[in-house]
């Protein structure tokens, strides 16, 4: 899979390499020999990829996803009720057909709703529709400061 030491002409020039720079968005070689050293890598990169097109694959089976297929990657995947008992005994079941429902969880929100949302603001705005912290920014701070 090594490329041929001097590449095919018929590959890519300069002017397609321009070109594909150009749609990728990317700056032009700045030298004669940063193009000479795009070019061989692309051609080396060309090269491979052929290489990989030509590889017989006749009986291969097509990959549908990329996953660790052995035994101890599905055995890493499988969730059995070891996993899954914290959870399930959070549930009580229900009704005729014992349908299963999660308990809720009693969720103390006695800190969050005491916690005051303007005690680190700066400065504080109160108006009838309610209270409001101010963010001032750097610059106008900086404008000001350099104004005489």
């Amino acid at each position: 899979m090594i490329p041929a030491s001097t590449p095919a002409s018929s590959e890519i020039t300069p002017k397609k390499l321009h070109h594909l720079l150009r749609l990728s968005a990317l700056p032009l070689p700045k030298s004669s020999e940063e193009e000479a050293s795009m070019l061989a890598t692309l051609h080396s990169q060309l090269h491979f990829v052929q290489d990989i097109q030509n590889v017989d694959t006749e009986g291969v089976e097509p990959l549908q996803s990329i996953r660790d297929e052995t035994e101890d990657g599905i055995k890493d995947a499988t969730i059995g009720v070891e996993e899954l008992r914290e959870a399930l005994g959070k549930e009580d079941f229900k009704g005729r057909n014992r349908r299963p429902k999660r308990r809720r969880e009693v969720v103390d929100a006695r800190e969050v709703e005491n916690w005051n949302v303007l005690g680190t603001a700066g400065e504080e705005v109160k108006t009838p529709s309610g209270r409001f912290f101010v963010v001032r920014s750097g610059k106008a701070d900086e404008a000001n400061a350099a104004a005489p």
